[in-house]
């Protein structure tokens, strides 16, 4: 039972990278609806609320993409050292961007797994949930990561997940099962 309580509060950030409209988000709260059925303190920090909020003002240049990046990843750290399990459905394109994020929750002792949404762009563009893609073929908009904005494809993800072969619940099992093996879940 102790064992069980104390998996319960040992907090992490699950970081979900990938393109715009992988399936980041909606694995993401797939994953939190399980865990807090589990008992777990969860909260989802979606990339699109958190630049709503905490990074207002930001552009899409590499520079304001980093710093959007380094202040989730604070506050990701800040919850999970306090118990939470953190999901960061974030594109975060840049590797180095998404290693200082690792780096300052390793600095702090705080478990941090980076997840892979490998989705092809193809299927994204087809999904285009917030109609990105579509504006940016119709030359509205510039930068799309992906597209016309570099994404630097993760070398070695703590797992990558394929959500175009699989169903979400599948994606969200594979991940749980990935917590449970960390001593997370």
């Amino acid at each position: 039972m102790a064992e069980f309580l104390e998996t319960q509060m040992t907090g992490a950030t699950i970081w979900l990278t990938g393109l715009p409209s992988a399936g980041k988000t909606t694995i993401a709260h797939q994953l939190a609806a399980r865990l807090r059925g589990e008992g777990h303190r969860v909260e989802v920090l979606d990339g699109d609320e958190i630049r709503e909020f905490l990074s207002a003002g930001l552009g899409f240049s590499r520079e304001d993409r980093h710093t959007n990046v380094q202040r989730i990843g604070f506050v990701a750290e800040l919850l999970a050292s306090n118990g939470v399990k953190a999901l960061v459905p974030v594109i975060a394109p840049y590797a180095d961007s998404r290693e200082a994020v690792r780096k300052r929750h390793q600095g702090e002792g705080t478990p941090y797994l980076e997840v892979h949404v490998a989705t092809p762009v193809e299927v994204c563009s087809e999904r285009d949930v917030k109609g990105l893609y579509a504006k940016q073929a119709a030359g509205e908009i510039s930068g799309l990561t992906g597209v016309d904005d570099p994404y630097e494809e993760p070398a070695a993800p703590d797992l990558r997940i394929e959500s175009h072969t699989q169903t979400v619940q599948e994606s969200a099992a594979a991940l749980h099962a990935l917590l449970v093996e960390r001593g997370l879940a």
